[in-house]
């Protein structure tokens, strides 16, 4: 993760047009910057908004495109070995097809879970017009959020970011340690 006060520098020498590719590598802390940056000045406060939203999808439109690539480059062995059989895929499919957009929104708001989420989505061969759709609609309230964070508390950024990556850790513990679990009753069911 980059700091924020390194964010905070880049973005304020280069201007809005390095917002958004700052924003696809980093996500939330950068909307958090981008929001302060807004407050103090810097940039409008619209241009914040559009650029924050425009950069958090396009990054989630090329997770759905590497998850929807990815499949083929694995060999067959490898994915039976982690579950990602034939039958699991199309369970996968099938659950993006009913619920796809429930689980990319709260892909959107466990934020650690979403990378994984954002993948299956691709894997599972949603139709992108759909996740694009379901995605931008999580994406706004999400990327409003964070952007009025950082304008109202912009200056405590550093402390906000180590909120994230705290959060983001707990999380993503929560995550493993589900996949272990789960990982550990397949096993056992199948022995």
């Amino acid at each position: 993760m980059i700091a924020s006060g390194t964010i905070i520098s880049v973005i304020s020498t280069y201007g809005i047009a390095l917002l958004a590719p700052v924003a696809v590598m980093e996500g939330p802390i950068v909307s958090v910057v981008a929001g302060y940056l807004a407050h103090i000045g810097l940039f409008p406060l619209w241009q914040v908004i559009f650029v924050v939203i425009l950069a958090d999808v396009l990054g989630d439109c090329l997770l759905y495109g590497v998850g929807r690539g990815m499949l083929k480059w694995l060999p067959l062995r490898w994915r039976e070995k982690v579950g990602v059989s034939d039958v699991r895929l199309e369970l996968l499919a099938q659950t993006f097809r009913e619920k796809g957009a429930r689980v990319l929104v709260v892909g959107k708001l466990t934020h650690a879970a979403g990378f994984a989420i954002l993948l299956g989505a691709g894997a599972a061969r949603m139709r992108f017009g759909l996740f694009v759709l379901a995605n931008l609609l999580a994406t706004i309230p999400k990327s409003l959020v964070l952007v009025a964070i950082g304008y109202v508390f912009g200056s405590q950024h550093e402390r906000i970011a180590e909120y994230f990556s705290t959060g983001s850790l707990v999380i993503l513990g929560i995550f493993a340690a589900a996949l272990g679990v789960w990982y550990w009753r397949r096993r056992a069911t199948s022995a």
